[in-house]
């Protein structure tokens, strides 16, 4: 892929990660989702303070806008092969999660990317997805630490790129071995970063567990 439509597929998913669906959601309730709960515009966040039913719906906006520029870019440059597909998503991918952490638009403040990123793994390869789905899962049970499920299943989306990337389970080819493992690298790098408080207060033993109220996640 040419250095200008990685460009491309950074700023655009970037523009569409932009899209404050918790901030946007809450509003519409009559909640400023700053000022409730952890403060956080991710889905969880929005779970503990309005509920199921708005969680749910924040998470599939969340997937949406990060699937969306994969979509219509896909669309657009119609690639021929695996090896360009996977790439318009890890780029695309990573500027939506990058948009939804660290938004332009004033008054909007970025959340942790955990939805968005794990629409990106969903539409780089939906079986690795499920996988790390259920380590997420089976994390939030053993500990009920939403915080610690999401960064481990993240950091093994790299290890399973650096580990399997040249075994064909992934779909990606030896020709981009390389650029898979530093895009993954800093997908997995950015939501466990943006978890830093979260890590601060696991190891002092004050995280919030899933189904207390207050404290902070993402």
């Amino acid at each position: 892929m040419s250095p200008v439509r990685m460009l491309i597929c950074l700023l655009v998913g970037y523009l569409f990660g932009n899209l404050p669906s918790g901030y946007l959601y809450a509003k519409l309730h009559g909640v400023d989702i700053y000022h409730a709960g952890s403060g956080n515009p991710g889905s969880t966040n929005v779970l503990r303070t309005l509920g199921k039913r708005a969680g749910a719906t924040v998470l599939l906006m969340d997937i949406a806008k990060t699937v969306l520029p994969i979509f219509f870019l896909s669309l657009y440059w119609k690639p021929e092969t695996e090896d360009m597909q996977s790439l318009i998503t890890l780029f695309a991918g990573l500027g939506a999660v990058l948009g939804h952490n660290y938004p332009l638009l004033p008054g909007i403040k970025g959340g942790k990317g955990v939805a968005c990123t794990g629409a990106l793994l969903l539409a780089f390869d939906w079986r690795l997805a499920l996988l790390l789905l259920a380590l997420f899962i089976l994390i939030v049970m053993l500990t009920h630490y939403v915080s610690l499920g999401s960064m481990i299943a993240a950091s093994c989306f790299f290890l399973s790129v650096l580990f399997f990337g040249k075994t064909g389970f992934l779909p990606m080819s030896s020709a981009i071995y390389r650029e898979c493992c530093i895009l993954s690298f800093l997908i997995s790098g950015l939501c466990v970063f943006q978890h830093r408080s979260n890590i601060g207060r696991l190891l002092n033993g004050t995280e919030n567990k899933i189904g207390e109220k207050k404290k902070q996640d993402g």
